[in-house]
């Protein structure tokens, strides 16, 4: 299976002032493309073309650094249009709140230390919060 670049569902600009519209730009159709196509390069031909994302990077190689490396780019670039919010709430609500301030305290309380390595961490300046 090729990969595809995924459509937005946004105009490039409906995150500013927070993210401007050419950086947004260039990540979805110069970063995120640039991660499809060398992903679809590294798996083309192999056992693993006809796999999901998800199928691919659950039983990654490691040592096959084209496809860990891609693949890592273009799930979470997916995952990046797909959580941001052009309609700026501004605030959690529901579950997620629910389940940050009893685990933490606080939403302030559980900014620090998950934004720390978002913000330390080589490269990407976010990081995901996951239920396992």
């Amino acid at each position: 299976m090729a990969f595809k670049l995924p459509e937005l569902g946004y105009a490039y600009d409906a995150l500013e002032p927070n993210i401007d519209a050419r950086t947004m730009e260039i990540h979805h159709s110069k970063h995120h493309q640039g991660y499809t196509n060398n992903l679809n390069a590294a798996i083309a031909g192999t056992a693993v073309e006809s796999q999901s994302i998800e199928e691919i990077l659950g039983n990654l190689d490691m040592s096959n650094g084209a496809v860990r490396n891609n693949g890592g780019g273009f799930y979470n670039h997916s995952l990046f249009w797909t959580v941001m919010n052009p309609a700026n709430k501004g605030e959690l609500t529901g579950e997620l709140k629910t389940a940050i301030e009893a685990a933490s305290g606080s939403e302030a309380a559980f900014k620090e230390p998950f934004s720390d390595p978002a913000a330390t961490h080589s490269g990407s300046g976010w990081a995901w919060l996951t239920v396992p």
